[in-house]
């Protein structure tokens, strides 16, 4: 009994020292603490996506990299609304943590957590009755229709642990913890990766298998976050008791949450339509442009993890009135996410014919897939600078900024210029949509940052904010 009580005792004493990093550590120390094991999780996370394709494709079978295709957007969903909970409730627990209110970063955490569990619950039972109907939808063709049902009937079984697993990811870092929420994401996804190639290819389960290491990874990754509560390491909690939906719990998680998760949700959306429009060119074709948002997701993916890994310190500096230090973080991750974005596109421009043959071997989806990938590339530099200044929006609690700008890249914006560049250009239409967005959003974004940021640290704008909270 003593041991355990020793072990707890330092476990807190962990946490503090993270807290204690996001407090008065220097800036480029306290940035790389928080930013490279989100950075990490998030190539996992990549690695994980391009798995499931990359050991299809061995089967040299372009139809079931159609059909993975296909899935994409509905697991997108099921990760969006986990994105709801995670980067909302990160958002509020960090400013919490900032003021010194832990018992309320405890009510927000626990809220996150069953959340999580009942709103991923009745997701796949949903998604199981409506199968069909969401066959259509994502534009699955006779072809490609089997292949995707049985991908996404394995799949949608684990919906509360993809839910648990994108939340907390996001949620640790909000007390400092960035490494033990990295490591969730590694062990799921790595175990995800590992599996591929034995039912994939040595069991010859093919599109099945894929769906099978899938489940079990997010089981694993989220069987991770909750024994990180049960065992008393965190200084938040997830018990049942903590649960509450009144004193702007749930409010101040969902006004940050939502507009977040619109982003990966109209990502999703996005993407169906995309889809079934390049239906119109053939199966190649959809095969070709998955594989090519997948080669594009190499430097997003990186740039997404700074963007979430810096989000609580910005938090915490805010939360804590910290105006020079908050300023001093931006401006050290401007420059940070600049020369990550430039270097990832340039390796990924270079390495395209490479990549590509990795996943697509059909002549035909091969073509498509290299032209499409150069055009995507165009403006993923811009990616880096993108997400600090959405990361900062939601970390400041700017609900109706950080909406406007999730809702106009890959919705407002994006959906239109894809029926507009498509009718103008033809097939290529449907690629150079995506540069528009982002060069537009990133315009975007910055005006709406410069004028969040004007009062942010005025006397009654950081009392507006710990009232919304």
């Amino acid at each position: 009994m003593k041991n355990k009580n020793v072990n707890k005792t330092t476990e807190k004493k962990s946490a503090a020292d993270s807290m204690e990093i996001m407090a008065s550590a220097s800036v480029p120390k306290a940035v790389i603490k928080n930013a490279l094991p989100a950075i990490a999780a998030m190539i996992m996370v990549l690695i994980y996506n391009l798995a499931d394709t990359f050991f299809i494709g061995q089967t040299h079978d372009a139809l079931q990299v159609a059909a993975v295709s296909l899935a994409t957007p509905v697991f997108l969903f099921f990760m969006a609304v986990g994105t709801v909970f995670g980067i909302g409730g990160t958002s509020v627990i960090s400013r919490a943590m900032g003021e010194g209110r832990t018992e309320y970063a405890s009510k927000v955490c626990s809220f996150c957590i069953w959340s999580c569990v009942i709103v991923g619950l009745a997701m796949s039972f949903l998604f199981w009755i409506f199968m069909d109907q969401i066959l259509t939808l994502v534009g699955a063709s006779a072809a490609t229709w089997e292949y995707t049902k049985a991908y996404l009937e394995i799949v949608i079984l684990c919906g509360p642990f993809v839910l648990i697993s994108n939340c907390y990811s996001n949620v640790l870092r909000a007390e400092g913890q960035s490494t033990k929420a990295m490591t969730g994401t590694l062990i799921g996804n790595l175990l995800n990766v590992i599996l591929d190639p034995i039912m994939i290819l040595g069991f010859g389960w093919n599109i099945q298998g894929a769906a099978i290491a899938t489940v079990i990874g997010n089981i694993v990754g989220a069987g991770y976050y909750i024994l990180y509560f049960l065992r008393g390491e965190s200084i938040l909690s997830v018990s049942p008791k903590d649960f509450t939906m009144k004193d702007g719990v749930c409010s101040g998680v969902l006004s940050i949450g939502i507009p977040a998760a619109l982003g990966s949700l109209l990502m999703s959306v996005s993407q169906i339509i995309v889809n079934a429009l390049m239906a119109g060119y053939g199966d190649m074709a959809v095969a070709a442009i998955g594989v090519a948002m997948k080669v594009t997701m190499i430097t997003g993916m990186v740039c997404i993890g700074l963007g979430q890994g810096i989000q609580p310190l910005l938090g915490y500096c805010i939360g804590a009135g910290k105006k020079q230090r908050y300023h001093a973080v931006m401006r050290y991750s401007l420059i940070f996410a600049l020369i990550l974005s430039v270097s990832m596109t340039a390796l990924c421009y270079i390495f395209t014919n490479a990549i590509v043959s990795a996943f697509l071997t059909d002549a035909d989806a091969f073509s498509y897939a290299v032209e499409f990938v150069r055009i995507l590339l165009t403006t993923s530099v811009l990616f880096g600078v993108y997400y600090v200044w959405l990361n900062a929006l939601q970390a400041s609690g700017a609900a109706v900024a950080s909406l406007v700008v999730n809702l106009s890249r890959q919705g407002i914006i994006y959906i239109p210029m894809l029926f507009i560049l498509r009718s103008i250009i033809g097939i290529n239409g449907l690629l150079w949509a995506q540069p528009v967005a982002d060069i537009l959003s990133t315009i975007l974004v910055i005006v709406l940052y410069r004028n969040s940021s004007k009062k942010l640290f005025s006397k009654t704008g950081v009392q507006a904010e710990g009232a919304a909270a």
